[in-house]
């Protein structure tokens, strides 16, 4: 066991327009702005140093990192890079990073929030299942997308979580305010 670890700080996406993805995260899930690490107003970050530093492809421009604050938790940080070959977000069966998950304590009324921020639900929302979470109609969860493509989880546990018995450790649970 690592004690030097304390926890996750933030997750980075890249987003291809900083206001919409900085308005789409206040409207979805409160965020509040923390600071700005980079502006547009500042030249870009670029060349081999940048490159090697970020693990870029040779020619892409960081433009503008931010960084906001979400409920009492990890935060987010934004980055817009300039770059001929850029892809679409990944989807949940690709390599790498496939979602990030926000424990609400309203589903219902976050989910209806996600969407009127500009959001995509892939189905209704729905009841947690499986044996490590237990059957409990108030454990529910949904998935759904970006504007720009990034898949985000929106879950909520109000009945617990029952660990099986070969369980090292409990799940995180952010704490109520």
């Amino acid at each position: 066991m690592n004690h030097n670890v304390r926890g996750l700080d933030h997750i980075a996406l890249t987003v291809p327009d900083m206001e919409k993805a900085t308005l789409f995260f206040r409207n979805a899930f409160g965020t509040r702005l923390a600071y700005d690490l980079h502006t547009p107003e500042e030249e870009s970050l670029k060349g081999p140093e940048i490159e090697a530093m970020l693990g870029l492809r040779s020619g892409a421009e960081l433009v503008h990192m931010r960084m906001l604050s979400l409920g009492e938790s990890t935060s987010i940080e934004l980055f817009c890079y300039h770059e001929d070959n850029q892809r679409s977000a990944a989807i949940s069966s690709d390599f790498g990073l496939q979602h990030f998950a926000v424990y609400v304590d309203d589903i219902d009324n976050a989910a209806e929030k996600f969407v009127s921020a500009g959001g995509t639900l892939f189905t209704e929302i729905n009841q947690i299942f499986g044996e490590i979470e237990g059957v409990d109609e108030r454990n529910r969860f949904v998935y759904g997308k970006t504007p720009w493509g990034t898949v985000v989880e929106l879950v909520t546990y109000p009945a617990g979580i029952n660990y099986p018995d070969y369980s090292e450790s409990n799940r995180f649970t952010p704490p109520k305010s």
